[in-house]
């Protein structure tokens, strides 16, 4: 379900690629509707049952989503390895966006279906 907090922090979010992060958002709460969302580790956070993912928006010259249990998701070409178990997800244009939503997409239900079996 999305959030006023966020909409309200992405309307006066000052960022080069704000309209891709947009765009990621919606990909990501269009995977399943339990998927919440906040303002948390200053950016728009992800959660289903555990946190899932964060966007970085410090970074200027691509969107980043930072994974924090990255490490247990399987390799898939939208995620890079990052240092304390977690994975990036970087994205510079829509096209790049359109051409990893798939990947995206898989990685947000195989987190799901792992929370599920807990």
């Amino acid at each position: 379900m999305s959030s006023k907090k966020v909409d309200d922090f992405l309307s006066g979010l000052i960022h080069p690629l704000k309209e891709e992060m947009q765009t990621i958002r919606k990909i990501i709460m269009e995977v399943d509707t339990a998927i919440t969302e906040e303002v948390k580790w200053g950016g728009p956070s992800f959660n289903y049952k555990g946190d899932i993912a964060t966007f970085s928006p410090r970074v200027k010259d691509q969107a980043v989503l930072v994974f924090h249990q990255g490490e247990m998701l399987s390799a898939r070409t939208v995620l890079e390895p990052a240092p304390k178990g977690k994975a990036y997800a970087k994205f510079s244009s829509m096209a790049e966006i359109e051409a990893k939503s798939e990947d995206l997409r898989a990685v947000i239900k195989e987190w799901i279906q792992f929370m599920d079996e807990k």
